[in-house]
């Protein structure tokens, strides 16, 4: 079974799932947190990938 995890923007709470991707804004489903764009910013708020942290939900 492959593992996804979340990541969170620390900046206003926006959570990206490595399961669903963000199809909206070019990421397809399954797309790991590591082969994210660095110039990709948080939709919700505009903060940068460093912003985000690992959670569990």
């Amino acid at each position: 079974m492959v593992e996804f995890k979340t990541y969170m923007c620390v900046v206003c709470g926006f959570v990206y799932d490595e399961e669903k991707g963000l199809p909206e804004e070019g990421i397809e489903a399954g797309t790991r947190w590591k082969d994210i764009p660095s110039n990709w910013v948080c939709p919700e708020c505009g903060a940068g990938i460093e912003d985000f942290d690992m959670v569990e939900v």
